[in-house]
């Protein structure tokens, strides 16, 4: 899925490796799903993703990091 998908970062870590980096197909529909970019274990169904965005981080230094990866993407 590595031509065809887009990286993000997320405030939750992946429960299997704590990498806060995830990946989902570029169409970005509601139902696609994530996956760690670093183990590829899958996290959450995209829709979810966009909620977890949308609650924001947990931290002002969170918010930065995500700021600086997500940048555009969302």
């Amino acid at each position: 899925m590595s031509g065809l998908s887009e990286n993000f970062r997320l405030p939750v870590t992946c429960p299997s490796c704590g990498s806060h980096l995830m990946r989902v197909s570029q169409v970005k529909n509601p139902d696609d799903k994530v996956f760690c970019a670093s183990c590829s274990r899958f996290v959450c169904l995209y829709h979810e993703a966009c909620t977890i965005l949308r609650q924001g981080p947990g931290s002002e230094s969170e918010a930065l990091i995500e700021q600086a990866v997500n940048r555009g993407d969302h």
